[in-house]
């Protein structure tokens, strides 16, 4: 496990069990969100974003977490594992929920200024909320079929369904 990329349920903690795998691995770690969503929440241009997940994915060892599919090709064709973060869907809920009112109450700054605002809580096209509650079997469901498929063979999927088991990926030895 050298190239990982990290996918699962905005909420779910891809952040958080990346950045402890890229330390356990010694290698970098690519918050996708970070290099996607400019100033103001303004998506990048396609074609950029390929090419600063092309550049970053181009090293030996590495941690790349999200779920674009833009840009899943290009992880998937170089990585060797998906750790898929499968937690139950209310457990997702109340992490996302404190971590939203958590930002959106310190104003806690993202990625390039930008920052969660209360405003997203009761917008239905802005609301990562409502995105969680309604991606969460979405996303099970295309990493279950993911993982089955013969055209991944090249992967090692690692499903992720406790806090436990994120403890043991990101504490055990290389």
């Amino acid at each position: 496990m050298r190239r990982v990329s990290v996918v699962g349920n905005s909420g779910s903690g891809k952040s958080t069990l990346s950045a402890g795998l890229a330390g356990r691995l010694g290698v970098p770690w690519l918050e996708l969100d970070s290099i996607f969503h400019m100033a103001g929440w303004t998506p990048r241009q396609p074609e950029e974003f390929r090419a600063e997940v092309e550049r970053f994915t181009a090293g030996d060892g590495w941690v790349v977490d999200g779920n674009y599919s833009l840009v899943r090709d290009l992880v998937w064709s170089r990585a060797d594992t998906v750790v898929w973060i499968d937690l139950p869907r209310h457990r997702v809920m109340r992490q996302l929920l404190s971590r939203t009112l958590r930002r959106m109450a310190t104003g806690a700054e993202l990625w390039n200024g930008n920052k969660e605002s209360f405003r997203f809580l009761l917008d239905k096209d802005e609301s990562i909320i409502r995105w969680a509650w309604t991606k969460h079997a979405v996303y099970r469901d295309r990493f279950r079929r993911a993982a089955a498929d013969p055209a991944n063979g090249h992967l090692t999927f690692v499903r992720v369904a406790s806090r436990a088991d994120a403890l043991r990926l990101t504490r055990s030895r290389p």
